[in-house]
């Protein structure tokens, strides 16, 4: 039986510690993944807020079937996309601070954030759960319910585009595949 399973469980039966160890292990990932397709921090955290607010009132309704966070990023795309819409604004702010706040490091996040802003919506939106997400494209494919194949082509696509934009040679690794 997996941890997520276990947490759901309690969950459901009104354990708040369950609820808090929830929170505590999705909402980083979830965060970061609203940051990136959200303009500012302000809006990020009000969509986390309810994604974990319409996770937590259907509930009762889940069905396990591997990992929460797939269907945490679900509710999180849907609540960027519709904030998106009502505000018709571009999406991807910025990415997350540095750790040491160096120069070199905030120019590299600069890059970064000129670059991811520069690829197609779709292709953004797979980059940014395959390549700063660390998701694996089958879960990728789950999450935007779309075939693994065109994951796959978008991934290889947001690599060619990003190397392009950054004028650089991809380092080997450095982009590279998880299945």
């Amino acid at each position: 039986m997996d941890a997520d399973l276990l947490l759901l469980q309690r969950m459901r039966l009104g354990d708040t510690r369950a609820v808090e160890t929830f929170v505590n292990k999705y909402y980083p990932k979830i965060l970061q993944y609203c940051r990136l397709h959200t303009n500012g921090l302000q809006d990020a955290e009000d969509v986390t807020q309810d994604t974990f607010e319409a996770f937590f009132r259907t509930l009762d309704r889940y069905r396990h079937y591997g990992k929460a966070a797939n269907y945490l990023y679900v509710i999180a795309a849907n609540g960027c996309r519709d904030l998106h819409r009502r505000k018709q604004t571009l999406p991807l702010d910025q990415l997350p601070e540095p750790p040491d706040g160096s120069q070199g490091q905030l120019d590299l996040r600069l890059d970064l954030e000129g670059a991811f802003r520069s690829l197609p919506e779709d292709i953004r939106e797979t980059a940014v759960l395959f390549f700063l997400q660390g998701c694996k494209q089958r879960e990728i494919a789950r999450i935007l319910g779309i075939g693994l194949p065109l994951v796959k082509y978008r991934v290889k696509r947001a690599r060619a585009l990003l190397s392009a934009y950054l004028g650089k040679e991809e380092p080997h690794g450095t982009l590279g595949t998880r299945m």
